[in-house]
Formats: structure tokens, sequence, C-alpha cells
């Protein structure tokens, strides 16, 4: 099964929630503004991404501009900013099993289906 961290206002949610549903695979939906993510899953799925926690912030959100722009935090720091902060988490997040993509374009999530 899969599992999406989905913001049903964000478009390139949606058309990634729609291309899975397409494929008749069954996926949970995690409203990940919501139900946010600890700092221990968040940490995890940031190991399946295989990328640093700063690939996964969304630099233009308004927020991170105001607050967080220029600063230099470690690893940890960054992931607790994330979980206080969830709309400067990348969206949306595919993930199956041990491996996960960032639906940004929509097609990135065909490697997991």
């Amino acid at each position: 099964m899969l599992q999406i961290l989905h913001n049903p206002r964000c478009r390139k949610s949606r058309e990634t929630l729609q291309l899975i549903q397409e494929t008749g695979v069954d996926v949970e939906v995690i409203e990940y503004l919501k139900d946010v993510p600890s700092q221990a899953e968040l940490k995890g799925i940031i190991q399946k991404l295989n990328i640093s926690p700063t690939e996964l912030l969304r630099k233009g959100e308004a927020i991170f501009k105001e607050q967080f722009k220029g600063k230099t935090l470690t690893d940890d720091e960054w992931i607790e900013v994330m979980v206080n902060n969830p709309k400067l988490i990348e969206r949306p997040i595919v993930i199956k099993g041990d491996n996960a993509v960032i639906g940004r374009p929509p097609e990135n999530v065909k490697s997991l289906l």
C-alpha cells in the first residue's frame, strides 16, 4: 500500500493523488497539515527520499522567508522547524515501504506504482 502526505489545497498534490487512484493502487491519504508527522517520522521519510532536510523545505513560503532564510541549522533543527511549521514540508510525498518520492512533477510517483 502507498501512503501520500497530501495537501488537498495543492494542485500538484491533488494531481499526484489522482494519478495514484487511477491506477487502482490502495493509498492511505495523510493530510500532513492536520496529522503532522513526528520528528522521528519525518526523519524516516527524509531517509527514504535519500535527501537532506533542507531539500525538503519549501523555501518560497512566507514563513520561511520571514523566519528562516539565511539561517544555518543542523539537520535535526531543520526537521524540528518542519514539524513545528508543516507548511514548510514539500508536497506531496508518496511512500511505499522503504522508498519515497516527491510528487513534483506528479509523474515521479510512477516509479513506486
